[in-house]
């Protein structure tokens, strides 16, 4: 982020940002003289709660339970909390959870800035194993845990993780049987552990939503302590920093919120107003129906130069996505496009920066793949970053 914003002349595709010019200026503004016009006092300029403002906690319960039938309203409201990005999330999950030298299973590839996270406490990450498809492979998996069994790291195995919509980096989702077989060849091994799913980019389709349930209520997790997080920033406005979780089981939100109020007394009680005002009255919804076809039309302007430019050709390939802020490309498996490559550096040179794949991995890292950005640059910035970095790629070939 810092060589995007310090760099001139540099065209980032690395950093996720959101569109700029899409961001919710009249809503915001409308919230905001709707706080200052109300009559009493401006609690909104006041602390909030550790646990987040009441009022929107109940819009978040009501929102999730429109996507998963057959959740309770109240009891999703129970296990609401409202937090600093669901990234301060992920953290509080983690530091309760884990000691340093424990594990965290992730999925292949995982979103780098919570393996960087893990790094940081001293935690493992070991990737979950796809198969030739690139789907989560059950007898692969059971393996892997006979392995870990056998070398007694199953006692310090204490998470399951997985962006499960659109995902960062790779743009898939993950489908129900997926989510299943990962639930019962874990309960096989009687390893009931925590799961947390990520559902940051599920708002963010193009079209359709990706119709598959969340652990919340697919059969085969129910006996699983489940935190689900998801975002209010990637859909709305990143410079706001709100994201929540519903997490299943007490005891594990008790703690988080312990840590929670030594961290910040409670997410900023101003923003959350300004939240609680636009997913009241609808605009929260008037802004995903404004980004949805915008963030396709860029996905296809990058897509679409790349392709015109001839990278296919020189043995990179990648899925076109359905929703999500990413391309995941998988170069020829000889080309190292990783940190400290010549690629990557040369695409600097060139003007043009990516996210090197090896970074997105939680163990036996590739060195061929790149994630692609295209939620910041407009479209004619797009198709030049496209070219420059197909011109690096040909340099390469």
């Amino acid at each position: 982020m810092a060589m995007a914003l310090e760099t001139p002349g540099l065209l980032s595709l690395a950093a996720g940002f959101t569109d700029n010019k899409t961001l919710p200026v009249g809503e915001v503004r409308t919230a905001v003289e709707e706080l200052a016009q109300q009559p009493g006092e401006p609690e909104y300029l006041q602390y909030g709660t550790n646990r987040g403002r009441p009022g929107l906690r109940r819009l978040l319960a009501e929102r999730l339970a429109a996507l998963e039938p057959g959740l309770a309203v109240e009891a999703l409201d129970a296990g609401m909390m409202v937090t600093n990005g669901s990234q301060q999330a992920l953290y509080l999950a983690m530091q309760v959870l884990c000691d340093p030298g424990d594990i965290v299973l992730v999925d292949r590839p995982s979103y780098f800035v919570f393996l960087e996270m893990l790094t940081g406490l001293g935690v493992q990450a070991r990737s979950l194993p796809l198969d030739g498809d690139g789907r989560i492979d059950g007898e692969a998996l059971r393996r892997l845990l006979a392995d870990m069994e056998a070398r007694g790291e199953t006692k310090r195995l204490k998470a399951v993780y997985f962006v499960s919509y659109f995902s960062n980096p790779s743009a898939r989702s993950l489908a129900e049987v997926e989510k299943t077989v990962l639930a019962e060849v874990l309960a096989e091994r009687g390893l009931t552990i925590p799961v947390l799913e990520d559902a940051a980019y599920r708002d963010l389709y193009y079209r359709q939503p990706y119709a598959a349930r969340s652990v919340l209520t697919l059969p085969a997790w129910q006996a699983f302590p489940k935190l689900y997080l998801a975002t209010l920033t990637k859909s709305f406005a990143t410079g706001l920093k709100v994201g929540y979780g519903f997490c299943s089981d007490r005891a594990w939100l008790d703690k988080m919120l312990h840590v929670k109020g030594h961290h910040d007394f409670g997410t900023a009680n101003f923003n959350q107003a300004v939240f609680e005002r636009v997913i009241g009255d609808g605009g929260f919804e008037a802004q995903l129906a404004r980004i949805r076809p915008a963030y396709e039309a860029k996905m296809r302007s990058l897509h679409g130069t790349l392709e015109a430019e001839g990278l296919p050709a020189l043995g990179w390939r990648w899925a076109e996505p359905t929703g999500g802020l990413y391309l995941w490309l998988e170069a020829p498996r000889a080309l190292d496009t990783g940190m400290n490559s010549e690629f990557c550096h040369a695409c600097v040179r060139e003007g043009v920066l990516y996210v090197p794949g090896d970074l997105c991995f939680g163990d036996d890292a590739p060195r061929h793949f790149a994630r692609l950005s295209f939620g910041v640059l407009g479209g004619d910035e797009l198709i030049q970053a496209a070219r420059r970095f197909v011109t690096v790629a040909r340099r390469f070939a």
